[in-house]
């Protein structure tokens, strides 16, 4: 046998192992197996989007390759200023943040006392 032979088959059997994973994910996510309409629908809208894959070297989709082709995809809403600030003093205040970027840890994974998971209650004032 030669090598692009025994390629094919790895590949074969890689495509019917991904199949098979992601026919087991779509039925514990929708409460049981998709019809066939529900797939028909889904390749037409992905068609539709250029939601697939058109180069299968690279793994761009199609609205990628070919942006002018297909609608603008909505953009996320815009957050202000003053609503980041305020995400990022909570994060800081409850360590929320990464601490050391060689592993990732957040700073309350890091030094737990410092950062109490349930909230300090107020003491009676005289």
């Amino acid at each position: 046998m030669n090598r692009s032979f025994l390629s094919a088959i790895a590949l074969a059997l890689a495509t019917l192992t991904t199949g098979a994973v992601f026919a087991a994910d779509d039925v514990a996510e929708n409460n049981g197996p998709r019809t066939r309409e529900q797939v028909r629908a889904e390749l037409a809208e992905a068609i539709r989007t250029g939601d697939i894959v058109g180069n299968g070297l690279t793994g761009q989709k199609l609205n990628e390759l070919y942006p002018n082709r297909y609608p603008k995809q909505p953009a996320a809403p815009v957050k202000t200023r003053e609503q980041v600030r305020a995400e990022l003093d909570e994060a800081i205040r409850k360590g929320d943040i990464v601490g050391n970027g060689v592993s990732g840890q957040k700073l309350k994974e890091q030094f737990p006392d410092r950062y109490s998971n349930q909230a300090i209650a107020q003491g009676k004032s005289r």
